[in-house]
């Protein structure tokens, strides 16, 4: 990662903490739920699915203010998802970002309405921040609402999630796997950008690249998860290494071997910048971002 980047990194991640926490409800929120929501929001992470809304307005110059609120609730719903994931009816986790998980602090009851609370909150505030701004279309809103509950819901994330439960100790093929990972990781990923796309007004040859960026991304993203739950650093990870394989979960690593999976994770973010080149949008941050998924270390 180069210095110029990884300042590009910083800036815009605390561009997004900045806006976090005035996007959650307090008047009239029980104390102990809107700590529990506060708490894994503000819990830090790569926040990368809002920065992507970001890159997107910044490469087709529109004001990068114009997607705060829908950058804000991307990560309240992808927070909602995490804290849900780690309940000891889906994978049992009890470390997140290298802290305990919801429900090791507030309980299970408490983390379940954490997650809820921020996946409905999330739909409200693009709503109440948008139909206050006079650039933002009235129709555009409703676009974005209904990109965030597609990809989000039971065809998107949540029905990736199903087939990942439904998968945990079977062989299954590439297809399969692959069939979760665009839902579970890509659907929230498309969203971030093709959210941008709808805000910054892009053609539909644009709207189609960030589309293929995002598939592509989605899929490295999940594949360097895999990886790293082999190989990893612990500390630097913040949970468990090894986790995938002690629950029989399906990977590419299992699947594939760890070599292929690495060699398929490089021709995913070739592919990833050759969509950009198409639309002309290989000169953004959206380039460098594709490179930071396939190189992380966390």
């Amino acid at each position: 990662m180069t210095d110029s980047f990884a300042s590009y990194l910083t800036e815009k991640t605390a561009l997004i903490e900045e806006h976090l926490l005035p996007g959650l409800e307090r008047d009239g929120v029980p104390h102990t739920l809107y700590e529990s929501m506060k708490y894994s929001l503000m819990a830090g992470g790569k926040r990368l699915r809002p920065m992507l809304v970001l890159a997107v307005l910044e490469a087709l110059d529109k004001p990068l203010k114009r997607g705060i609120p829908y950058a804000v609730a991307l990560e309240m719903i992808h927070t909602y998802s995490l804290i849900h994931d780690d309940l000891p009816a889906m994978d049992d986790d009890d470390l997140r970002r290298g802290k305990p998980t919801n429900h090791k602090v507030f309980g299970e009851a408490t983390a379940i309405l954490a997650g809820d609370a921020l996946l409905t909150r999330a739909f409200g505030y693009i709503a109440e921040a948008y139909l206050e701004d006079p650039e933002v279309k009235p129709e555009t809103t409703v676009r974005l609402i209904a990109e965030l509950g597609k990809r989000a819901g039971s065809a998107g994330m949540v029905g990736g999630q199903m087939a990942d439960i439904e998968g945990e100790g079977k062989r299954l093929n590439l297809e399969e796997l692959e069939y979760i990972h665009r839902h579970k990781t890509g659907d929230l990923l498309i969203a971030a950008l093709r959210g941008g796309g709808w805000l910054a007004e892009a053609t539909p040859a644009q709207m189609d690249a960030l589309t293929r960026y995002g598939l592509c991304i989605g899929l490295a993203f999940q594949i360097q998860d895999d990886i790293l739950n082999v190989e990893g650093d612990e500390a630097q990870l913040g949970k468990a290494v090894g986790s995938d394989a002690d629950r029989q979960k399906a990977t590419y690593p299992a699947l594939l071997g760890l070599e292929e999976s690495k060699e398929r994770l490089v021709r995913l973010i070739e592919e990833a910048k050759a969509a950009l080149a198409d639309a002309g949008l290989e000169h953004s941050a959206l380039t460098p971002l594709a490179d930071y998924v396939m190189n992380r270390t966390k």
